[in-house]
């Protein structure tokens, strides 16, 4: 199976209604891309627009969904990770409901158990979202 394939809450270790992240559109160990589409509902939205911290916590969770997939090709469980840093991060608008936003990370460095990434989030070709992401990784299972 790819991992594009495997459901999401398979992949991360939030649960509605804190899931940002509607699936993994590419993998590889520096690359990873999702689809979210901003739903009425959403716990970040206000006003029909999808919050500042609502970008921020699908960018930490494009980053929890590329760990996903490589646990899931390990046979590992999903572990519990935490935003050590945000930093650089730029809003050129809020995402509106019913936009999907596309989401991509690459990886700029990983010691140990932190993990720095380049995030852009783009709805169709324009940029919305861009920030530099470190992310701290624990040796705690998330619990399914």
């Amino acid at each position: 199976m790819k991992v594009e394939d495997i459901p999401i809450l398979e992949l991360i270790p939030q649960r509605p209604p804190f899931v940002m992240v509607d699936r993994v559109v590419a993998f590889d160990r520096m690359l990873t891309t999702t689809a979210f589409t901003v739903a009425a509902e959403c716990i970040f939205v206000e006003n029909g627009q999808l919050m500042a911290d609502g970008l921020v916590e699908n960018v930490a969770q494009t980053c929890a969904a590329r760990m996903g997939c490589i646990n899931s090709i390990n046979n590992e469980s999903v572990k519990l990770g935490f935003i050590g840093a945000v930093r650089n991060m730029t809003f050129h608008r809020l995402p509106r409901v019913g936009e999907t936003l596309i989401t991509s990370i690459v990886v700029r460095e990983e010691v140990f158990r932190m993990t720095l990434v380049d995030a852009e989030v783009l709805i169709g070709d324009e940029v919305v979202a861009n920030a530099e992401m470190k992310i701290a990784l624990s040796e705690v299972d998330a619990e399914g």
